[in-house]
């Protein structure tokens, strides 16, 4: 075993808070590896911290006109408040603005820069004329060279996931102005990729092909079968860690350059905090370096930022990279700019006091070798049907009889049989089962081994019968209660990394300090007899989620779909001019429908009989998809009557109603609501 462990995880943009696709693609993996390292007594150090410079910061300041300082400030408390409502456990949450990780970048950059690690080169980069400055990634967008996605950004394609440089990009356009961008002269750092390519192809493709997941080594083999090209490191921008060289002046450190090195001065922000040298956890050999991303940081955290660390001479590199695929909501990719997303702060509102049913839904069902779906009836399922009718049936049933039989007291067992013998065999197993999933990074594995041993106590207990052996033979109850006891205080420790607000309250329910992860595979007795746990009313671990609840939040969703179409929604460009006298040819009228049938075999047309006023007259309307026949009856309309008839389905049609669509795209009638109007009154 190694000494140590630094576990990092993605340093999330301040540009807005928190979504279910970051927890279960990042920081719940990355906090279930870290909690269970720290249950069998690992040395851990947790880091993270908020990634406060990027394209993304400066276009968000633009939209709100605010600075950029103003933007981290208010997301970074969001986002750790988040974490810390949901009990992501980092030993540190840092933020790259901070005055240590601006120092520690700069010298970074300085020990590659003095031993000539960069390659200095003027080439010709994008350049907004009207903004008056050159376009970094982000205020770049244009057509993707790869997949032909003409939304892609300058730094990446987000249908395809490739990397791009902004030159990349087919028809680009600045993102600031709308201008189409012309190239200009400037001079930039890279760091030379292709020195690496040897390096990197012994490291992973040989020397990590059997131990990391496929979808992360398979990307970077993509990647390294291209051939790797330099990369700048610094951007002509105001906003960031500033160039400390001479010639550097108005430029910054790239961001994908500066927010790795976040995490090694997050590591010295704590390390000074505790007591601790920061170097233990990078620099040492014992020490092993995991990163918790997702797909999308791939290529940073495994070919790019490991070559950095390699240039450097004096880091270690990591063990693994355990990349999570992406997390889509109800069918659709999440999106932070449609709203398409379920944001943290408002599902503590909504479910209060339930982050454990979140974070088990979301690790049940966690993308990690492709991706996923989180739906909100899945979400209930898991609660309804899991949490609450296997863990806590079985929980709430032995502290109920607990208290019932025995006062709240663990009674004293008489004879084990040979079920209740097998019974605590099969409970000490299950320490090894979970931490080999959870040691191969299978987390869904591991929620659904922990399940299983509450499903070992609920059988238990169906087939011992307590309830009833408590009539006939006492002493066969006290054993019975005694064995569910152990089970449920296995429980409480086992589902520490998954569930660790349910941890909390069930070691509360059953006044338990066992905290130690390998204790219930080597100890016979994990509740003696004679403790007492708590009495009193039951307190249950979980409630049901009613079906209500449930709509509320499809409702909520459906809501944001039909903004973004309506946000997306194109207005027809104006016609042609037209002259007064082509207007008053339009003979418009009040009329109401009196009558309408659907026309046999179409789906789209209403045959509708309609008093104009002026006469009776049938008109074929295209409607049926919109409007049954029974609901437009009535309905007051306004026909256009010296259209010249036409023939459809050899129905002939003597005009035709105005029609418009409202915001959501549905039909609607165009007329006059006003009691006082009659039929054939002229419109003008």
């Amino acid at each position: 075993m190694p000494k140590r462990y630094t576990i990092t995880a993605a340093l999330p943009y301040t540009n807005g808070p928190i979504h279910i696709g970051h927890l279960a693609g990042v920081y719940v993996p990355a906090d279930i590896y870290s909690r269970y390292l720290r249950l069998t007594g690992n040395d851990v150090a947790f880091i993270c911290g908020s990634d406060e410079h990027g394209v993304p910061i400066t276009i968000k300041a633009k939209k709100e006109g605010v600075s950029p300082q103003d933007i981290v400030d208010k997301y970074h408390a969001i986002i750790k408040q988040s974490f810390e409502d949901f009990g992501i456990s980092f030993d540190n949450y840092s933020r790259t603005s901070a005055k240590i990780h601006h120092e520690t970048a700069s010298e970074f950059f300085k020990t590659l820069y003095n031993k000539n690690e960069f390659v200095e080169e003027v080439s010709e980069q994008l350049y907004d004329a009207e903004a008056n400055q050159f376009l970094a990634d982000r205020f770049v967008t244009g057509t993707c060279p790869k997949c032909g996605n003409e939304e892609a950004y300058g730094d990446q394609c987000e249908n395809c996931g490739t990397s791009l440089n902004a030159t990349d990009l087919i028809n680009p356009k600045s993102a600031i102005t709308g201008n189409i961008p012309s190239l200009k002269e400037t001079k930039h750092w890279f760091l030379p990729l292709n020195k690496h390519e040897e390096f990197l192809k012994e490291w992973i493709l040989k020397g990590h092909k059997k131990d990391w997941k496929p979808n992360v080594y398979g990307q970077v083999k993509s990647w390294i079968d291209d051939g790797l090209r330099p990369r700048a490191v610094t951007r002509d921008l105001d906003w960031g860690i500033p160039v400390p060289v001479e010639g550097g002046e108005g430029k910054v450190l790239y961001v994908w350059f500066d927010a790795p090195i976040g995490y090694i001065s997050s590591t010295k922000e704590w390390a000074q905090r505790v007591g601790k040298n920061w170097e233990d956890y990078w620099k040492d050999e014992n020490t092993e370096l995991y990163h918790f991303i997702g797909k999308d940081n791939i290529v940073f955290h495994c070919i790019i930022f490991p070559s950095m660390l390699k240039a450097e001479g004096s880091y270690i590199l990591p063990k693994n990279v355990p990349a999570n695929e992406f997390l889509n909501l109800e069918g659709n990719k999440l999106s932070t700019s449609k709203n398409w997303a379920v944001w943290l702060p408002d599902y503590l509102k909504e479910f209060p006091n339930q982050q454990d049913v979140l974070r088990y839904a979301l690790t049940a069902n966690a993308p990690e070798t492709k991706d996923n779906d989180f739906t909100w009836k899945d979400f209930q399922a898991r609660n309804n049907n899991e949490l609450v009718a296997i863990f806590g049936n079985f929980i709430n049933r032995v502290v109920v009889l607990t208290n019932k039989y025995y006062n709240g007291i663990i009674p004293e067992p008489s004879e084990f049989k040979d079920i209740d013998k097998e019974t605590l065999t099969t409970l000490k197993a299950y320490p090894s089962v979970i931490s080999s999933s959870i040691e191969r990074f299978r987390f869904r594995e591991g929620s659904q081994e922990l399940m299983n041993l509450a499903r070992l106590g609920n059988k238990y207990l169906a087939d011992e019968e307590p309830w009833k052996t408590i009539k006939t033979d006492e002493a066969r109850t006290t054993t019975v209660m005694y064995v569910a006891l152990q089970i449920a205080t296995a429980l409480a420790v086992l589902c520490e990394p998954f569930l660790p607000f349910t941890s909390n309250k069930l070691k509360r329910i059953l006044n338990s300090h066992t905290n130690n992860w390998s204790s219930i595979s080597k100890e016979d007795i994990l509740m003696p007899s004679g403790h007492l746990i708590q009495t009193g009313k039951p307190e249950l671990l979980f409630s049901k989620i009613e079906d209500s609840e449930i709509q509320n939040q499809l409702d909520k969703l459906e809501t944001n779909r039909k903004a973004n179409k309506n946000a997306n929604q194109s207005i027809e460009p104006q016609k042609e001019e037209i002259t007064f006298d082509d207007f008053t040819k339009l003979d418009l009228r009040v009329g109401t429908i009196l009558e309408a049938e659907k026309m046999p075999k179409t789906k789209k047309l209403l045959v509708l009989k309609i008093d104009t006023g002026i006469d009776t007259r049938t008109i074929v309307s295209g409607i049926a998809e919109s409007f049954k026949p029974e609901e437009v009856i009535g309905k007051r309309v306004t026909v256009l009557v010296n259209l010249a008839p036409r023939k459809l389905r050899g129905v002939e049609s003597q005009g035709m109603i105005l029609m418009t669509e409202d915001k959501t795209g549905n039909l609607v009638f165009v007329n006059p609501d006003l009691g006082e109007i009659t039929n054939g009154l002229k419109i003008s």
